[in-house]
């Protein structure tokens, strides 16, 4: 299945995504892929563990060392480890959301704090950072702008969408276009942008025609021309066979719904998508919200899928001269409390929680940040999801303060309170 907002790929809302103003701005990467860790992951477990604390604080795992010396990683992302000398590690990330996952995420995705409300997406919601990409720096090939998958990550099991992935005030123009099939089956096909058959290609090309005969109502202008374009072109097609991928790489990626999707984020970008994000849950609940069993699960599951999924992406984006100019985000909504509860679990967390930046104008073996000797607090260098947000603008070449304006013509910023990290970039 393959959606743009909830309106077909083959709707008429489809051209209108191609409706966007160039405004032309430096950056350092043209293009970005954001692993969304969906549930809040444990960053105690993963890239800043204290081994030197109470057990009920530093847990069951043990750090190795890095490429990066005094940068050391959990003992199961071995192979991230070794390529950290690419990447930047934030530790001292905080907000003021902490009870509703649908609130954190928000947050941590736009810049913007909407308190402990969930209640699923809003047309007044701040735009998701792909929308906006999108729509600044709409791509200069008949590709996708901005594309998630594999799921649209509900607020809990049979809940709404979360906010935050959305064009919001922008306008459903500027949603991602959802990808919500398993790219690790071996029947992953997307028909709406393959079409099976001549059949199947006479039908569009009859949405063509009649397009034509609607008249003004519906005049087909050219960006309706290159919606249809979208829908046939060459590199959309060729980036969704991921079957046509060598064996040792999708390997190396891992065979699974999500390290088949970071492949597929890597296709795209290649293909000239400005935004790929892999949201790494269905429902907040689901992957990385480890109230209960949360070493086991990091360890049979979670942190062995990240850890090849991220280092095959960075060798690949290495390999292909594309590191330098695509961004790789690698973040969730909050982190996890640094004492373990009684279910061998570790509970939401907001005060302190981590993240990691590469390529698209990032340090390589850099840390920013600490955090107090159990991971509670930052203490040193403490930042914002605002910050984060700006930042990522930044890179991408979108001002923090930029004006935009919704439907109505009403003038918004993005998130003009949001600082920079200036430490972080090259």
């Amino acid at each position: 299945m393959l959606q743009v907002g909830a309106v077909s790929a083959l709707g008429l809302s489809l051209p209108q995504l191609l409706r966007a103003d160039s405004m032309a701005r430096p950056k350092s990467a043209d293009s970005c892929v954001l692993l969304f860790l969906n549930g809040g992951p444990s960053h105690l477990d993963m890239w800043d563990m204290k081994p030197d604390a109470p057990a009920e604080i530093r847990g069951e795992f043990k750090p190795i060392a890095s490429s990066v010396p005094g940068m050391q990683l959990s003992e199961h992302l071995p192979r991230l480890a070794q390529r950290m000398h690419h990447g930047t590690i934030i530790r001292s990330a905080h907000h003021s959301v902490n009870n509703s996952h649908a609130a954190a995420v928000y947050a941590a995705l736009t810049g913007h704090d909407r308190g402990e409300a969930g209640g699923g997406t809003k047309p007044t919601d701040n735009p998701a950072i792909g929308s906006v990409v999108g729509k600044v720096y709409p791509p200069t090939l008949p590709v996708l702008p901005y594309v998630s998958m594999p799921y649209i990550t509900k607020e809990g099991a049979g809940g709404p969408p979360q906010p935050g992935f959305f064009g919001g005030w922008l306008g459903r123009t500027y949603d991602p276009l959802f990808v919500l099939r398993d790219p690790n089956q071996p029947d992953f096909r997307i028909e709406e942008l393959s079409p099976p058959s001549d059949v199947a290609q006479d039908r569009l090309s009859g949405r063509r025609s009649l397009l034509r005969g609607l008249g003004r109502s519906g005049e087909m202008d050219g960006y309706q021309t290159r919606a249809f374009d979208l829908l046939s072109s060459p590199a959309t097609q060729r980036a969704f066979r991921i079957e046509q991928e060598p064996r040792r790489i999708r390997e190396a990626y891992g065979r699974n719904i999500y390290g088949q999707s970071v492949l597929l984020a890597r296709r795209l970008i290649e293909a000239g998508t400005r935004v790929a994000c892999v949201s790494w849950a269905p429902d907040a609940n689901a992957t990385w919200d480890t109230h209960g069993g949360n070493f086991k699960k990091l360890k049979d599951q979670l942190l062995p899928q990240l850890d090849a999924a991220l280092s095959a992406l960075l060798d690949d984006l290495l390999a292909r001269s594309m590191l330098q100019r695509t961004l790789v985000v690698v973040m969730g909504e909050f982190g996890r409390t640094p004492k373990v509860n009684g279910g061998a679990g570790r509970d939401h967390w907001n005060f302190c929680y981590g993240l990691m930046l590469a390529g698209g104008g990032m340090k390589g073996g850099h840390i920013f940040g600490a955090s107090d000797k159990i991971g509670g607090r930052p203490s040193t260098n403490p930042v914002t999801p605002a910050d984060i947000v700006a930042t990522i603008y930044h890179c991408l070449g979108v001002p923090k303060d930029l004006e935009l304006r919704d439907n109505l013509d009403r003038p918004f910023s993005l998130v003009p309170w949001g600082d920079v990290i200036g430490d972080v970039l090259v």
